[in-house]
């Protein structure tokens, strides 16, 4: 069974950095597009990044670029986001997401397997 397991989140201070992962099981191995979209308090889902694994292309969201960085182990499997200079704004709970396809989507709706989520609270 397609599965997505996110971990890595946690409370800290503004400035400081987290990296969150994203692990694929079953034929969630296989999807070529990964994305992380969050979700903070009384907000919308939005788009983070998203990394086509194939041709290891990368694009972010510009709320986060220059901050954000994606990046995938050697087996092109565990999906990394590395978080920097992270701000109270950037509070909300991640989520990793899959889909198929050579062009990868940036809107939720187009991303058909997600994971369970993994909190980050950012304090000033």
């Amino acid at each position: 069974q397609a599965q997505l397991a996110e971990s890595g989140g946690g409370s800290v201070q503004a400035g400081e950095s987290l990296r969150l992962s994203c692990a694929p099981s079953g034929d969630a191995k296989m999807r070529n597009c990964m994305a992380w979209f969050r979700q903070g308090p009384g907000k919308e889902r939005e788009y983070v990044a998203a990394i086509s694994r194939v041709r290891k292309a990368t694009h972010y969201a510009h709320s986060v670029q220059d901050r954000f960085t994606l990046s995938q182990d050697n087996a092109k499997t565990t999906l990394y986001l590395q978080m920097n200079n992270l701000q109270p704004e950037d509070t909300a709970m991640y989520y990793c997401a899959a889909t198929w396809g050579d062009t990868c989507p940036l809107t939720r709706s187009e991303y058909d397997l997600w994971g369970q989520g993994t909190q980050v609270t950012v304090s000033s």
